[in-house]
């Protein structure tokens, strides 16, 4: 069974630190939005979905128990606070997606005059409460969609060796992962060889978050660190890179965890099929090339110290991006719960089924 990230039940949100992790597992209440923002500016909750879904149950704890006089004053509070989430982790679309998604909620409900402020209150926090479900079904899609494609080019019925980058499983969703949720797909069907995981600098993400849930999972894993990729894709076979997003442009170049361009540059060369895998509300049409995706800047305490202990000279200068992008000619295919796409033909295919979404 994996990992619990994220729990929640009647107005109460707990979220395991994994600022903390693997040294100690614990879990911190989240009472408000205030709290929610913190815990997702300062890491201690992260990967694009889990941000949303933390950040959206942050605001319904607020309001849980809280009463309003008018449709318009919920609507003004949920409109501001989410807003004020959005700008935690700005790279993270999405919080911003979700966001935008329950702002129009919102406005629909206060102009339907026979909703009343408590039933829209209500239908309010039943939408951020489906979040949970829907992103753990989607996760199982896109775990089935991924493992069937890499196999699809496996003969005979082989195990295959896959490389990940970051953290995508459990401990980045609601539950089960999105690129480590195709890798646990993958075990289940008994075709996973061996896995290779990063420690992806700066922050370990790799090493302490998906070792972690590898181990606790028993899948069969090997640590590496960023620089050995090269070394890995000559003396290894690898079947396929699997690697996360945190947003998705129209022409398929795709934000993630600074280290990962670099792996595709290097998995081009070596002629190792390349997927992203990441939930339909991750890929952005507004946003036509990787070119305008705004890049995330930590603090320099990142890189220069692990915990207390500093490991960087003194006085020097550091360049701490949190992502890069890795432009969409390196991409073999884009993996989500809605299927599988070239990054050629993503705008068309994401086009074709928003507009039979909104049709239905």
């Amino acid at each position: 069974m994996s990992l619990k990230a994220i729990k929640y039940s009647n107005g109460k949100l707990e979220i395991l630190d994994q600022l903390l992790l693997p040294a100690q597992s614990k879990y911190i209440d989240v009472k408000g939005v205030e709290d929610g923002w913190k815990a997702i500016n300062k890491m201690q909750v992260r990967g694009a979905p889990a941000i949303a879904i933390v950040g959206c149950l942050s605001l319904a704890v607020e309001v849980f128990d809280e009463k309003f006089d008018t449709k318009q004053t919920f609507k003004q509070e949920v409109e501001g606070k989410l807003n004020y989430l959005v700008s935690a982790r700005p790279t993270a679309v999405n919080m911003k997606l979700a966001a935008e998604d329950l702002i129009s909620l919102a406005n629909a409900l206060a102009q339907d005059e026979s909703v009343s402020v408590d039933t829209m209150k209500a239908k309010f926090l039943k939408s951020i409460e489906d979040m949970l479900e829907k992103d753990i079904a989607d996760n199982m899609a896109i775990g089935k969609n991924g493992a069937e494609v890499i196999l699809s080019h496996i003969p005979n019925g082989g195990a295959v060796r896959v490389l990940t980058h970051c953290n995508t499983g459990s401990l980045a969703t609601a539950g089960y992962g999105t690129a480590l949720g195709v890798i646990r797909k993958l075990h289940e069907m008994n075709r996973l060889e061996h896995v290779y995981c990063t420690e992806t600098r700066p922050y370990n993400q790799g090493a302490r978050l998906t070792a972690y849930e590898l181990v606790h999972d028993k899948l069969p894993a090997t640590l590496i660190l960023d620089n050995m990729v090269a070394s890995l894709f000559k003396s290894r076979r690898i079947a396929a890179v699997v690697v996360g997003a945190d947003r998705v442009a129209a022409n398929g170049d795709t934000a993630n965890k600074i280290g990962t361009y670099q792996i595709g540059v290097v998995a081009k060369y070596h002629d190792v099929p390349f997927y992203v895998a990441a939930p339909f509300t991750s890929i952005d049409l507004k946003i036509p090339s990787g070119d305008r995706i705004v890049i995330e800047e930590r603090p320099d305490r990142e890189m220069t110290h692990v915990g207390e202990h500093r490991i960087a000279a003194p006085g020097i200068a550091c360049w701490n991006p949190a992502f890069d992008v890795t432009t969409a000619d390196l991409i073999t295919g884009i993996i989500t719960e809605k299927g599988v796409f070239k990054p050629s033909e993503l705008k068309e295919k994401v086009e074709q089924i928003n507009s039979t979404n909104q049709s239905i």
